[in-house]
């Protein structure tokens, strides 16, 4: 072969080779694309499906509550765009126990204003338009006591230890008052009101409102022995971690139920259920309503910060 006929293959030979690896950097190219279109549209995906954890405290019993809540929060999933799923542990406390571990994402709960709580960063966008609820100490209306001091060496119910009104305010009164009782944990209001019913307990400590709601549910009467100020209800809240424009959105859909009648008649169904009146709903709600929990935490005994 002549020298020029060589020089023609190896010319031709490696125009071949570019012609490749031109081919296969186009491909890579292509490839990485794809693979690049498919995994940014598993992350919308993964956005998209994102679900939070709502949790309420336990003020009646978990069937009772899922009850109340299901329906409501059903309806905020679907108007929010924004998926929230129920939360509830056995107990008041046990529930809490998933907010302090993160677990969940958006709370009703007046258990989070205390100073090493505050800082974790939750925070208010509404409320229920309750009348404001006192912390009280109670008995059945036939009871033979009649004052708060009749209550020392007594057993005292109570819904459970993270219980504010219902806990924290009446068990730190007493003590203040220098009144030695037993605290006996329930659960949850219904458990604390079972115990006192049934004779274990002399009086329980009670959220002034859920007193009310079982007078109302289960025609049972009480007799009040002590009541705190008058503080606001239970806080909705949404955890720091939650994006400004779905805690919004959340906010919205709770606050805008009473406005819309598909909204408003599942209210009306689910207040009828704990003994609230059918025309109470969420309304707006920021970190100032609930300055009278911090001053508590300020004053109140060690036993129950």
């Amino acid at each position: 072969m002549s020298a020029d006929a060589r020089i023609d293959r190896e010319a031709s030979t490696m125009n071949h080779r570019c012609e490749t690896g031109q081919k296969l950097r186009a491909g890579w190219v292509l490839l990485r694309a794809v693979v690049g279109l498919f995994c940014g549209w598993l992350t919308v995906t993964a956005v998209a499906a994102a679900e939070y954890r709502f949790s309420p405290v336990n003020q009646s019993n978990i069937s009772t509550a899922a009850a109340y809540w299901n329906p409501i929060v059903a309806y905020v999933s679907e108007k929010s765009g924004v998926k929230l799923s129920l939360k509830i542990g056995r107990t008041s406390a046990d529930t809490t126990s998933y907010v302090l571990a993160q677990e969940v994402e958006f709370v009703f709960s007046n258990h989070l204003f205390s100073p090493d709580r505050e800082a974790l960063g939750w925070k208010v966008f509404g409320r229920r338009n309750t009348p404001a609820v006192r912390g009280q100490l109670v008995v059945l209306a036939d009871s033979p006591i009649s004052n708060v001091a009749e209550l020392e060496g007594k057993d005292i119910g109570f819904p459970g230890p993270e219980a504010f009104l219902a806990y924290k305010l009446p068990y730190g009164y007493l003590l203040n008052q220098k009144i030695n009782a037993r605290p006996v944990f329930g659960g949850n209001m219904d458990g604390a009101f079972a115990q006192l019913i049934s004779g274990k307990v002399t009086a329980v400590g009670a959220n002034s409102q859920l007193v009310e709601a079982y007078t109302k549910r289960e025609n049972k009467y009480f007799r009040v022995l002590w009541s705190s100020e008058p503080m606001f209800d239970l806080a909705l809240m949404a955890s720091s971690k939650v994006p400004e424009k779905e805690v919004e959105a959340v906010a919205r859909a709770f606050l805008g139920m009473q406005k819309d009648p598909h909204g408003r008649a599942i209210l009306a169904q689910v207040n009828q259920l704990i003994g609230l009146a059918p025309d109470i709903h969420f309304i707006a709600a920021d970190s100032k309503d609930y300055a009278s929990y911090r001053r508590f935490y300020q004053t109140a005994p060690v036993q129950v910060r």
